[in-house]
């Protein structure tokens, strides 16, 4: 008899699937494809994907949307206790929002070695002794996954440019 597989719906990877479920919701609305989704005490309070074309604000990121939400769920702006799912590592902006709301832990998918702000670029999360707080971070939670996503969505963008373009300038092969 074959043993059953159980799902831990308390792992990592289990959070990980809820927040690429909201990337690829994202990807749906011709969004870059990232989720995030904030959990507290094993419960999802908060989830959101990248909003920046269908809100035309820049900072309609997926986890400022979530972090946003997560605040209005506990009636509080510190986030303590909280873990913080998003598919790529967070930029400069969401990390600086990230400090001051204060979660507890920041789990993400792929890296983003030229803009990300928790280890790839620079690390707001935890090298700066100024700054009033610091996550534990964990990375490369379905990372495969989530960089897929991302590399496609931008594939496809780039595919679209270049039959947009108009025919003298289109390269042929």
């Amino acid at each position: 008899m074959e043993t059953p597989t159980w799902i831990d719906v308390q792992s990592d990877e289990h959070f990980m699937q809820l927040a690429l479920r909201e990337a690829r919701k994202a990807l749906a609305a011709q969004e870059v494809p990232i989720g995030a989704v904030i959990v507290k005490e094993g419960q999802v309070i908060a989830r959101a994907w990248n909003q920046v074309e269908t809100l035309k604000d820049a900072t309609a990121h997926a986890e400022m949307l979530s972090l946003t939400a997560a605040q209005s769920a506990l009636g509080d702006w510190r986030l303590d206790g909280c873990t913080l799912y998003v598919t790529k590592e967070p930029c400069p902006m969401c990390a600086g929002a990230i400090v001051h709301c204060r979660p507890s832990r920041v789990v993400f998918g792929c890296s983003d070695p030229k803009a990300g702000a928790a280890g790839g670029w620079i690390n707001l999360l935890q090298s700066n002794p100024p700054l009033n707080h610091a996550c534990e971070i964990k990375s490369g939670v379905l990372s495969e996954e989530c960089l897929f996503l991302i590399q496609s969505f931008f594939r496809e963008a780039r595919e679209k440019k270049k039959t947009n373009l108009p025919r003298e300038y289109r390269f042929e092969e």
